[in-house]
């Protein structure tokens, strides 16, 4: 008697895929995601951190004598589940592209039902972390410790979705908010110099900061701004690998409005230093949730 397959589910991130009932759940939520797209990912899911061929696709989805544009209909189907997951080709969180060859699930995935649960998607070895854009894709748990750097740091499967022209945009204005705040700072260094020297006993090491701090935050700015403005692909990994020369830059800078304390007083200068230590925080949220990912295409390279 021919055994019939268990039916499973898989979790992953705030997602889980129930085969039993042909559902995925959002938070608990039901999504629409049904047919043929559920199916292919319930079949990466199987399989977390593996290439699924897509001869392999075909053979499970589409066999032999079913008259249909394959190569159109599953890039169609993985559109589909991107858009469900909020992921993207360019910088995927869930479903990697490997060209001409197939998909990979790179998420950490539990799966129950059938045998014990377990979770999936990670190698027996730890793998090495990408340095290079030349390196090999980093899977599941490793990417999200790349991503992090250390444990209390939001990791990527973790932020809310939202439109990718919002999260660019909200980034872009963080982005020249600083490159104002040094170019302000730098035109009005005498002034800053005056009110130092009221305070503490030797300004010039304090002004010393200010500027060394601004011509290594000018550049970085713009380097930022341009790739938002041009939407150039990267620029999470990039932003990422940036991150630990960025944190304590914008910390430093987070006491910028102390520079305002005799126009905005002690009580607004503090208000606004504690928002401003965040801010850098807010800033590898939003390239997390996309805005360093391009618009996603609808051709056939998906």
């Amino acid at each position: 008697m021919e055994e019939v397959p268990q039916k499973r589910l898989f979790r992953f991130g705030i997602f889980e895929a129930d085969q039993q009932t042909g559902e995925l759940r959002k938070q608990g939520r039901r999504v629409p995601l049904q047919g043929q797209p559920f199916d292919v990912l319930i079949m990466l899911l199987e399989q977390p951190g593996q290439l699924i061929s897509r001869t392999q696709i075909r053979e499970r989805l589409w066999p032999d004598g079913t008259f249909v544009d394959f190569d159109h209909s599953l890039n169609t189907a993985v559109n589909k589940i991107r858009d469900v997951l909020g992921d993207s080709a360019s910088s995927p969180r869930f479903i990697e592209t490997l060209a001409r060859r197939g998909y990979r699930f790179i998420a950490a995935v539990q799966i129950e039902g059938g045998n014990p649960a377990a979770v999936a998607g990670e190698p027996q070895n730890p793998p090495k972390l990408a340095i290079n854009d030349s390196d090999p894709p980093v899977p599941g748990e490793a990417r999200a410790r790349l991503e992090s750097g250390t444990s209390f740091l939001t990791a990527s499967h973790e932020v809310p979705q939202a439109s990718h022209a919002v999260v660019r945009t909200l980034f872009l204005l963080l982005q020249i908010m600083y490159f104002c705040f040094y170019l302000i700072s730098l035109a009005r260094l005498h002034v800053i110099e005056e009110m130092m020297a009221r305070s503490i006993s030797r300004p010039m090491w304090a002004v010393a900061g200010i500027i060394v701090t601004a011509v290594v935050g000018i550049p970085i700015r713009l380097y930022l701004i341009s790739m938002v403005a041009f939407r150039a692909a990267g620029l999470r990994e990039k932003f990422l690998r940036l991150f630990p020369v960025i944190f304590p830059l914008d910390e430093l800078w987070a006491l910028a409005p102390f520079l305002l304390l005799q126009q905005i007083g002690y009580g607004l200068a503090l208000g606004s230093t504690a928002i401003l230590l965040y801010v850098p925080f807010a800033q590898r949220s939003l390239i997390l949730m996309g805005a360093g990912a391009p618009s996603r295409t609808r051709q056939g390279g998906s």
